[in-house]
């Protein structure tokens, strides 16, 4: 294994797509974004149309860190490629950016940062279909991700079914109830040296070098998922409990739980058994207990009906982090379920 970029089977086309619907968004972000796609080897020399698979990113992540190299492991545009060299049926597979000031959007549209599930659906779905040789059905359509990006790879097709037919979610955010209560009395004691201000730390944060202080990580992801599921109209992030004693705030509170994919699942039991593929997995050392989440995900879409020849799901020895060598794991099996 080499320690630098080598050349691909496939080739990676990077562009910037400007979007409509994210122009004069709430955080003033770009509205121009980077967009990646991956064709697969003999895709210049033929006619051939073929599936695709988008990928989207954890809470904190950029298009640009699918190109990050570790040590002794390569990134997954290469792992990627390598699915496809070896023998795997052809996809186009597709880099979305959904960054947004606060770290992520959790692919949703929201006051607080913008419409991000609009863009996915509406600007760059249409996009990848105009400009490459896909195959433009929900049935050749899929969408992977892991943690916030399992997130948005579990709701998307909840939502949008007429777009995406298979999914693939690595740690995805589920059971709020286990991922997200814990770190709400972190933040609180976090917040006691910012006169129980989420916005004063947020000041702070944004002067000096990030992650610098213990509760950073703990902070800017409540914050800012906070900005994706409960902002005021005015975009104002609402946090779902008090600042001083961490009591819950109920109303708040509910509208991350209604977020939550494993509560969603009943309301779309239509869309989960339309569903032609869907991969599920986690590590069982998960700092957020998403194997648990993977767990109960599982079950609400067995009770949906969806058949268990069509569900690949896994729990492995792992924890939070550095489980990027599933991705390729999941690619290939979705590339051998898309409909060609």
């Amino acid at each position: 294994m080499l320690p630098w970029e080598g050349p691909l089977a496939g080739r990676l086309d990077r562009h910037t797509v400007e979007s409509t619907v994210l122009r004069d968004n709430p955080l003033g972000d770009p509205h121009e974004r980077p967009l990646w796609v991956y064709v697969p080897p003999g895709y210049d020399s033929g006619t051939e149309h073929y599936p695709t698979v988008y990928m989207i990113q954890g809470y904190t992540g950029h298009v640009q860190m699918w190109a990050n190299r570790t040590p002794f492991r390569q990134p997954f545009i290469e792992t990627a490629d390598a699915v496809f060299a070896q023998g795997a049926p052809g996809c186009i597979v597709v880099y979305v950016d959904a960054w947004t000031s606060y770290g992520g959007s959790q692919f949703v549209d929201s006051p607080g940062t913008g419409r991000y599930h609009s863009y996915l659906c509406d600007e760059i779905v249409p996009w990848v279909d105009e400009h490459y040789r896909t195959i433009p059905d929900r049935e050749s359509r899929a969408i992977a991700g892991k943690s916030s990006g399992g997130f948005g790879a579990m709701i998307t097709p909840m939502l949008r079914p007429d777009l995406f037919g298979a999914l693939a979610t690595h740690a995805g955010d589920s059971l709020y109830e286990l991922c997200y209560l814990a770190d709400f009395g972190k933040a609180v004691r976090a917040l006691r040296g910012y006169d129980n201000d989420v916005q004063k730390w947020w000041t702070d944060f944004q002067s000096r070098t990030a992650f610098t202080k213990p509760q950073d990580m703990d902070l800017v992801g409540i914050l800012g998922v906070a900005a994706c599921f409960s902002a005021t109209e005015d975009g104002t992030p609402e946090l779902p409990f008090d600042s001083v004693t961490g009591a819950l705030r109920p109303e708040v509170w509910q509208r991350w739980l209604d977020w939550d994919p494993v509560r969603m699942v009943p309301a779309h039991a239509e869309a989960i058994r339309s569903l032609r593929a869907v991969w599920i997995d986690a590590g069982t050392r998960d700092e957020y207990f998403l194997d648990l989440g993977a767990e109960a995900f599982r079950r609400e879409i067995a009770l949906a009906g969806i058949p268990d020849d069509r569900v690949h799901f896994e729990l492995f020895d792992a924890g939070h982090g550095g489980i990027d060598f599933r991705y390729p794991l999941s690619l290939a099996w979705l590339a051998t379920r898309l409909a060609r």
